[in-house]
């Protein structure tokens, strides 16, 4: 007699799983939806013969480095001569890693300098 083929799966590193439903189909509808290396098991002792399929799970994100504080400024105007990118520019050469925009809000209108402190 053959018993019921129930497929062990060694989990390496982050193993998921995911009902999909009755066994009809269970391993393309397992195989389209995680990838061709997912395996699909169908599990008959609940009366119903349900689908589940055992798939790697991404690697959780690494935690993004520390954010260094920001500083801002603005001392400078912003003109018709030098608006946005003239901004921009002056911001960069007058703080490393500094980014610049013109603040439209009241008049006049402030170069606004941020860079890491």
């Amino acid at each position: 007699m053959k018993s019921g083929s129930m497929k062990m799966i060694e989990a390496q590193g982050n193993l998921c799983r995911d009902g999909l439903g009755t066994c009809e189909g269970c391993d393309q509808k397992c195989k389209t939806k995680h990838g061709p290396s997912s395996e699909s098991s169908c599990d008959r002792s609940v009366g119903v013969a349900l689908c589940t399929c055992f798939y790697q799970c991404t690697p959780p994100t690494p935690p993004s480095a520390p954010t260094r504080p920001t500083c801002n400024s603005g001392t400078t105007l912003c003109t018709e001569q030098c608006s946005d990118s003239c901004c921009d520019t002056n911001c960069a050469q007058s703080h490393d890693g500094g980014d610049g925009i013109c603040n439209s809000i009241g008049n006049p209108r402030l170069c606004l300098c941020e860079y890491p402190c």
